[in-house]
């Protein structure tokens, strides 16, 4: 694979009317490698393609803005994807830039540009790309796209397209680099605000690690999915938190070893969420579960966590790797858990307790997603109440609990209402773990040790006098797993199968359990036969252990 880094800065900025604000575009130059199958592989797309009919992106518009490569203002800017690099229908295309609209390729608006190209591959490329069948790409120059300026008055301006682009999904391989704290809240508002009116997910690079240490804008923005890129456990994004108050930034990363690789998986993985959703995959409320926020939910829950992720009550996600690396399989599983409604909402005084009610309903599934509105006053807390019988009857038997929580940035709105996610043990009324951060607009629990056991899972919206609203949509994806690894004879042979749901995990053997245990992690790649993954191994002589390892 070959990756350059290359910056662009567009003119100092100065007091003048419409000038240029000092942001940098950044991204890596890409090319499609042999390297993208194994990356289908490691983010859940060949196994879903596998147990799945048509999850393809099919019926949805996506927009690829582009930063131009050469910084040459003489002549059409290069931000063009060859629809030959992509092996994509030169039909499905509009070019757009200050010089106008097209749908040729080549043309009189722009040049092509290898970055487009490299990161279309990963998006929706036919030979290594995510979602292969989209319906439209609307390839935009990123200099008209999103415009920064100073006016006469010295006020920071960001203008994105007036009108709706009618794109639900929209990739950013770009950031403008370190910029100040005013300029990075100038353009988060910019996105925010367009995301919110118009339902628009964009998906935006966090920026390569060797550029600056924190995350940037546009990845830095309240409602976008910041996507961040890791390979074979090394990092190679920004790290959060945002430089303004702190957020989590970025949400989620992928594989590849620049932002601008990992981003167009998120994109592509998104894509085939909505498709899932608008076709009745999670049901008949196809609004709810194709809705941007549903779709980052589901993104989100159905990372993996990668050795080292951690978290708190108060930060949300890893300032690394977000909620963990995309998978997109476990995502859609969930989504295919249906809609499931809260239980029962409830109200108690600003700040006071709220533990468990004794209220004898339960959700029916243990993996699944709601889209649901909860509301507060000036003297109350609304709470929203989530029951979970978690069992399967085998004694001793933990489960992995997750549960990621999002809303949006309201449309021309500075702060956020405060929602927080709480689990809670209904047998004793213990608190198990909670996250409340006070500025992200992700909550976020993962608990790899849960007992069996009744559980109340909370969503609380805040009241007080500092809300933005005194009711707010939100969407959560939930899911608790005890996944079993079944030893039995089969013929001379050891026959290994667990469940297909959730993936991510690897048998793992040694011949001895005596400290310290040397796990052998190559065994045989299973076959999935009936929802299980089955795998054949010879007897021997000696001792076998055997376990699931995510590793």
């Amino acid at each position: 694979m070959v990756s350059a880094e290359i910056s662009r800065a567009t003119n100092a900025m100065k007091n003048l009317p419409r000038q240029k604000a000092a942001l940098v575009f950044i991204f890596a130059v890409s090319f499609c490698t042999a390297a993208q199958a194994q990356y289908l592989d490691q983010i859940g797309v060949t196994l879903l393609r596998a147990m799945t009919t048509n999850v393809d992106g099919s019926g949805i518009r996506v927009a690829q803005p582009e930063a131009n490569l050469d910084g040459n203002t003489n002549h059409p800017s290069a931000f063009e994807v060859n629809t030959n690099t992509a092996s994509q229908l030169a039909g499905r295309f509009t070019y757009t830039s200050a010089a106008g609209t097209t749908n040729i390729f080549p043309n009189s608006v722009g040049n092509e540009s290898g970055h487009a190209g490299g990161v279309a591959g990963y998006f929706y490329g036919l030979s290594g790309g995510v979602a292969t069948n989209v319906a439209q790409v609307d390839n935009f120059d990123a200099d008209y796209f999103i415009q920064a300026y100073t006016n006469a008055f010295g006020n920071l301006i960001v203008v994105l397209p007036a009108a709706n682009i009618n794109d639900p999904v929209v990739n950013q391989s770009f950031t403008f680099g370190s910029v100040s704290t005013n300029w990075q809240q100038a353009i988060d508002s910019a996105y925010d605000d367009y995301a919110a009116q118009y339902n628009t997910l964009f998906v935006s690079a966090a920026c390569n690690a060797d550029i600056s240490a924190k995350v940037c804008p546009p990845g830095t923005s309240y409602n976008c999915i910041s996507v961040g890129a890791c390979l074979n456990g090394t990092v190679y994004n920004s790290l959060g938190p945002t430089i303004d108050n702190g957020r989590c930034k970025p949400d989620i990363t992928a594989p590849a070893d620049a932002t601008s690789h990992s981003t167009p998986q998120v994109s592509g993985a998104a894509a085939l969420l909505m498709q899932a959703a608008l076709r009745g995959d999670g049901g008949g409320d196809t609004n709810s579960a194709s809705d941007m926020r549903t779709t980052k939910a589901l993104l989100l829950n159905g990372a993996i966590k990668p050795a080292g992720w951690t978290n708190s009550n108060s930060s949300p996600l890893d300032f690394r790797y977000g909620a963990g690396v995309l998978n997109v399989f476990n995502s859609y599983e969930q989504l295919a858990g249906g809609k499931n409604g809260c239980i029962i909402s409830t109200n108690v005084l600003n700040g006071s307790p709220h533990p468990p009610i004794g209220d004898t309903g339960s959700i029916g599934v243990l993996s699944g997603w709601d889209f649901n509105t909860n509301s507060s006053g000036t003297n109350f807390d609304g709470v929203n109440h989530y029951y979970f019988n978690v069992t399967n009857n085998l004694p001793g038997a933990n489960f992995t609990a997750t549960a990621t929580l999002v809303w949006n940035r309201q449309p021309g709105e500075t702060n956020i209402n405060n929602l927080d996610l709480f689990l809670f043990n209904t047998a004793n009324s213990n608190l198990v773990a909670c996250s409340t951060s006070l500025v992200d607009n992700v909550q976020h629990l993962w608990l790899p040790q849960l007992t069996q056991g009744r559980y109340d899972l909370q969503v609380l919206k805040n009241g007080g006098t500092n809300t933005v609203s005194d009711s707010e949509t939100y969407a959560l994806a939930f899911e608790f797993f005890s996944l079993p690894l079944n030893v039995a004879q089969a013929g001379t042979n050891i026959a290994l199968s667990w469940p297909v749901y959730p993936t991510g995990f690897a048998v793992e053997s040694t011949t001895n359990l005596s400290p310290p245990i040397n796990w052998n992690t190559n065994p045989p790649s299973p076959v999935v036969t009936n929802n299980q993954n089955y795998i054949l191994l010879n007897t021997t002589n000696a001792a076998q252990f055997f376990r699931l390892h995510r590793p």
